[in-house]
C-alpha cells in the first residue's frame, strides 16, 4: 500500500498540477492523495487551486484536503470583514495583514483589496466568490488518520490525545511540536514551517518547501520501503537523521 502527500500550495495552480502528474505517474490515476493545507493566499490562482480540488474530488478522485491556516481566513472574512485570526500575531483582519488576501482576492477578480475599504470589498467578494467554494473551504477537516500517518498543517499538541486537539493548535501550532523529538504513536505529516527541502525528523516530516515564497510544491509517498520524495527523475528516498 501506499499513499502520497502535497505539502503547502499558496495559490500555485501550475506547480499543484504538476505534482499531481508526478504521482500519477508514479502511483496511477487512483492513488489516495493527502493534501495538507494552505491551499490559498500569496501565489497568482488561490480561486483555480480550489476549483481544481474540488473538481477532483467531484470526479472521485481519492484526494483528501486538510485545512490549513490560511484557508480558513477567507470563509471568516465573508462572514465578517472584520474577523482576526485569534492566532494571528498582527491583531488585523485578513486583508490587512501581509499574508497574500489580496491576491487570493483578485484570483476571484476582486482588485485591490488590500488597499481600498474593507467593508467594499467585502461586498464585492460575498458576490464574487462562489458560495459553494467558500463552503468546501469552510468544511475542510483539520485532521486525517491513517494507519501510515497523521496528517495534519501545522502540527499536534504533544501529549494529547487527537480527539482532544483544538483546531487553532492543528491550524497554527510550531513550537513546542517542532522540537519535540518523542513518538507521537504515529508519524506525523505537516506543513506550515517552510524548509528549503522536505524534511524526515523520525516522529514528523515536514513537506511544506516555501511555495509561498519561491519555493516549490513537494509531494511524497509513504509506502512499506519508506518515505519518497517524488521528482522528475524519480523518487529519491526521504531519510531520518541517523540519530532519530
Amino acid at each position: 500500500m501506499r499513499i502520497y502527500a502535497i505539502g503547502d500550495v499558496h495559490g500555485q495552480l501550475d506547480m499543484l498540477r504538476g505534482v499531481h502528474d508526478l504521482i500519477e505517474r508514479d502511483g496511477g490515476a487512483g492513488a489516495q492523495v493527502v493534501h495538507v493545507g494552505d491551499l490559498i493566499d500569496r501565489g497568482p490562482d488561490s480561486a483555480g487551486v480550489v476549483r481544481f480540488l474540488m473538481q477532483g474530488q467531484a470526479e472521485e478522485r481519492d484526494w483528501i484536503v486538510v485545512k490549513g491556516n490560511h484557508d480558513r481566513a477567507l470563509p471568516n472574512f465573508l462572514r465578517d470583514p472584520h474577523w482576526i485570526d485569534p492566532r494571528a500575531s498582527d491583531r488585523k483582519p485578513w486583508t490587512r495583514r501581509d499574508v497574500g488576501a489580496g491576491a487570493a482576492l483578485q484570483s476571484w477578480g476582486i482588485e485591490n483589496a488590500e488597499t481600498r475599504p474593507i467593508d467594499e470589498v467585502h461586498a464585492e467578494a460575498l458576490e464574487k466568490v462562489p458560495a459553494d467554494q467558500a463552503r468546501w473551504l469552510d468544511g475542510l477537516p483539520i485532521w486525517h488518520l491513517t494507519p501510515w500517518a497523521l496528517f495534519v498543517h501545522a502540527g499536534i499538541r504533544p501529549g494529547i490525545d487527537l480527539r482532544a486537539q483544538v483546531e487553532d493548535d492543528l491550524l497554527w501550532l510550531r513550537k513546542p511540536f517542532l522540537d519535540d523529538t518523542r513518538d507521537h504513536g504515529v508519524l506525523v505529516v505537516h506543513g506550515h514551517t517552510p524548509v528549503k527541502k522536505v524534511q524526515h525528523r523520525g516522529n514528523r516530516i515536514d513537506i511544506d518547501t516555501g511555495a509561498a515564497h519561491g519555493g516549490p510544491v513537494s509531494a511524497v509517498r509513504l509506502d512499506d520501503d519508506g518515505v519518497w520524495l517524488l521528482t522528475d527523475r524519480g523518487p529519491k528516498r526521504v531519510e531520518p537523521p541517523k540519530h532519530a
